[in-house]
């Protein structure tokens, strides 16, 4: 879902136009294109500006995965479509998919992994998680829960056998 989003606000994109409308032209590089760190500075302080921002985008990514899923479904019928997205439980957006599966680990592994992206810094990265659904309600919402936190085998193992899970399951 991160890359429909990063798609929608490039020049070309249905929520480029409105976005700028709504943030100013300060959010522009040379290129003319939206500097997220930019735009984030400026709504990720604000649940008002990041609501904003949330309802110029998520329309448009949701139209496109959705194409993507019926362009899926139509050369995989039997197929299982995944969607990776970090905020899907806190938006509401989980209840448009059949199983939820939620990925795992401890805090502070988070934060080491968000600090290898390019230009992450400790305090953006806790301030985030801080505005993030704690994982012990995420939970609540997940028919898999695969814990991240150990040896890649162990990930591997139980996402095998949450896809096993899923092969098995008539809809």
């Amino acid at each position: 879902m991160d890359e429909l989003g990063h798609a929608v606000i490039e020049p070309d994109g249905e929520a480029y136009n409105g976005v700028v409308r709504e943030f100013g032209e300060g959010i522009l590089g040379v290129d003319g294109r939206i500097e997220r760190p930019a735009l984030a500075a400026l709504v990720f302080g604000s649940p008002e500006r990041l609501a904003r921002l949330n309802a110029l985008v998520h329309p448009a990514v949701q139209r496109r995965e959705a194409e993507l899923i019926g362009l899926f479904g139509k050369r995989q019928p039997d197929g299982i479509a995944v969607v990776e997205a970090a905020i899907l439980i806190e938006t509401g957006s989980y209840k448009r998919y059949d199983r939820i599966i939620l990925t795992a680990c401890r805090e502070d592994q988070q934060v080491e992994r968000a600090m290898r992206r390019a230009g992450a810094n400790e305090a953006d990265v806790r301030a985030r998680l801080s505005r993030q659904m704690p994982l012990e309600e995420k939970r609540k919402f997940a028919d898999f829960v695969i814990d991240t936190s150990g040896e890649k085998e162990n990930t591997v193992r139980q996402t095998r056998a949450a896809f096993e899970a899923l092969r098995s399951i008539e809809l």
